[in-house]
């Protein structure tokens, strides 16, 4: 990959296969959507997710995730908005629980909806703005010309490993619902678990 301006391309990849791996917000949205809504509507989450990337790396080649690293207050406003996006996913969640509603009928669709939440859970997503701001420009070579060339590389790379694992999350929610279908009181626990998650990564966001 030096051919195209990106330095210890087998490191990135590593490192980004561990990240893309980590229980985040993003991915937990896409395993939740699939086991609620099924995966028609999971692929609506999965497509905002790669977009949402797609848009920061955009955002990290124009410079803005210099801006934000250069501008504490602005990146403290983007992860207090992100917290309270993840806060209000949460709540609604358990919510849901205690409205006794069934799964289908809790947090998420009407027409349209997973698209923009999954969208604008990627891109206050604090967790893949750090990852452009510290892990993804490292690999980038300043001085090769054209500079978006690079860019352009690592986030072909990004998206086809996102896509492989947020397909698995997928089919795998697929799976538990046919699962939760016949044991009620499972699938309200693994609601209940994934509304705390939610929760608990908004107050993990605030303490920070």
């Amino acid at each position: 990959m030096d051919a195209f301006g990106v330095l210890q391309f087998w490191t990135f990849l590593a490192g980004l296969i561990v990240i893309i791996l980590m229980p985040g917000p993003n991915s937990l949205f896409v395993l939740k959507t699939s086991i609620s809504q099924g995966p028609a509507k999971a692929w609506q989450a999965l497509a905002a997710v790669l977009i949402g990337d797609g848009i920061l790396i955009f955002l990290s080649y124009l410079g803005v995730a210099s801006l934000l690293a250069a501008s504490p207050q602005a990146f403290t406003v983007l992860r207090y908005l992100g917290a309270a996006y993840l806060l209000y996913l949460g709540v609604q969640i358990l919510l849901s629980l205690r409205r006794g509603q069934s799964e289908q009928a809790d947090t998420l669709p009407k027409a349209g909806s997973v698209f923009r939440k999954s969208l604008l859970l990627s891109l206050t997503n604090p967790k893949a703005i750090l990852f452009y701001l510290s892990f993804f420009i490292q690999f980038i070579d300043a001085s090769y010309s054209p500079a978006w060339v690079p860019y352009l590389a690592l986030a072909v790379v990004l998206e086809l490993v996102s896509l492989a694992y947020l397909t698995l999350l997928i089919y795998a929610g697929a799976a538990i619902a046919g699962f939760f279908r016949h044991q009620p009181k499972v699938g309200q626990a693994g609601n209940l678990a994934l509304g705390l998650l939610f929760t608990g990564f908004a107050v993990r966001l605030v303490m920070v």
